[in-house]
């Protein structure tokens, strides 16, 4: 409430009337002091933990490589196989895996044909995933 000090009241008084707004501000500083320890920081995560060691699923027994030889012959992870017995073979090993990968290796002195002869008789084996192994990579090993 503004108040005149002379007194004189027919003078329009100048002075703001400013409780009022500091009321409001008030309340509107309390209903924030209220409200900002509800409002969530972030999204409720929840961190992967690791499996525990008998939980881990057990690798394949084997990687299945195919062996290409420079004088015709064929191996199966180095047992030694033919042309006309490498479905077969293939086949039965296959037969009870889940993931149906194996890879290719040939000799340096082997033509492509004799390889892609090999990929045909695997993925008519039921190999679904044929991978090449190529010397960089047998090196490394």
């Amino acid at each position: 409430m503004g108040m005149s000090v002379d007194g004189n009241k027919t003078d329009p008084v100048a002075d703001p009337n400013i409780v009022p707004l500091i009321d409001v501000l008030l309340v509107l500083i309390i209903i924030f002091m209220v409200l900002t320890p509800k409002v969530p920081t972030g999204l409720p995560t929840i961190i992967p933990q690791p499996a525990p060691p008998q939980a881990r699923p057990e690798p394949a027994a084997e990687t299945i490589v195919v062996q290409v030889l420079h004088d015709g012959a064929l191996r199966i992870n180095q047992d030694a196989s033919s042309w006309d017995a490498l479905g077969s073979h293939l086949a039965d090993i296959f037969k009870q895996r889940a993931d149906k990968i194996a890879f290719v290796w040939g000799d340096d002195q082997v033509s492509f044909d004799q390889v892609a002869r090999a990929i045909d008789i695997m993925r008519g084996a039921g190999v679904e995933h044929v991978g090449l192994i190529t010397a960089g990579v047998k090196r490394e090993e």
